[in-house]
């Protein structure tokens, strides 16, 4: 998806490990392959130039994506919605950065309904109702990859693993007899660490304002579009989610962002088997209690 994966592994065989991170790197560039808008030659792309026309046949891996994009849409009431792809125009580079008018946005914001994605699982075909209309699965599939990767490693007998790709992070294991340590940025100062969380097993996920973005007029631009105004979100800064169980957080950490700081405390306080960090504009965080006790803050690192 155009993302940067790192994969780090232990474990007593280094000839084992190669060969398994290689399979690994193999597996989720295919399903990249698959899953990528960007890609003239992806599943994604055919499905697109397909929208008003005819429905699209996709392998079981998009499908399952696809499935879970459309229930995540559920539970967030469209907070989380792929056909925000259909708002073209919006370039979030820092030097090039560019903004349809709003009479383009207008134009098309009708084309934004999760609802008119038609997904017939039967005879395993996707199909967009209305002409012009465009999915983008950045927001949900890059986890699902992850996901596939560890599999990968797991089906090669690797027990210990980190991947991290663009910082939403899955670990197995430990790394030398420890937990694995995960960073969560600041968003107010994003080359430093807010705090760190040990894990041995589950998922980190992070959406923020402060990577692909631009400033124009006093105002930042971000890419985390709200698919009822069809521009940048204005509610939290940033959000991340921790979980073992990777459908429950895949895509809610910028449907947070969308819906706001209450509903976002909301979801996370009544899900147990779901922690994170809401950081608000003001670059106060809220932290769920549960979570609030295990983060290692960069004090507390530093200490003797």
């Amino acid at each position: 998806m155009g993302t940067l994966v790192d994969i780090i592994t232990e474990g007593p065989d280094p000839a084992l490990l190669a060969s398994a991170t290689q399979a690994a790197y193999a597996e989720m560039t295919r399903l990249s392959d698959l899953m990528n808008h960007y890609n003239p030659e992806s599943v994604v792309s055919a499905i697109n130039g397909a929208a008003g026309i005819r429905p699209v046949a996709v392998p079981h891996e998009l499908m399952q994506v696809l499935t879970r994009a459309r229930m995540m849409s559920e539970r967030t009431d469209g907070a989380f919605d792929i056909t925000i792809g259909s708002l073209q125009g919006w370039r979030f580079s820092p030097e090039q950065g560019q903004m349809p008018d709003a009479t383009a946005i207008a134009a098309l914001l009708p084309l934004v309904n999760y609802r008119d994605v038609v997904l017939d699982e039967t005879k395993g075909t996707a199909f967009l109702r209305r002409k012009g209309m465009r999915i983008d699965l950045g927001g949900i599939a890059k986890l699902y990859i992850l996901g596939a990767g560890i599999h990968v490693l797991k089906r090669n007998r690797v027990t210990h693993a980190m991947i991290n790709g663009g910082g939403d992070v899955e670990v197995i294991g430990t790394i030398r007899g420890r937990p694995w340590r995960i960073g969560i940025r600041d968003p107010l100062h994003p080359e430093r660490l807010y705090a760190a969380v040990e894990m041995r097993r589950g998922f980190v996920v992070s959406s923020g304002d402060y990577e692909r973005r631009f400033e124009r007029g006093g105002r930042r631009y971000h890419h985390i579009l709200d698919p009822k105004t069809g521009y940048p979100t204005l509610g939290p800064r940033a959000v991340t989610l921790i979980s073992e169980d990777m459908d429950l957080i895949n895509g809610l950490s910028s449907s947070i962002m969308v819906m706001g700081m209450a509903r976002g405390r909301e979801i996370i306080e009544r899900n147990p088997a779901m922690e994170g960090i809401i950081f608000d504009r003001d670059g106060s965080a809220w932290v769920s209690p549960v979570l609030e006790r295990r983060l290692i803050r960069p004090a507390q690192d530093a200490a003797p």
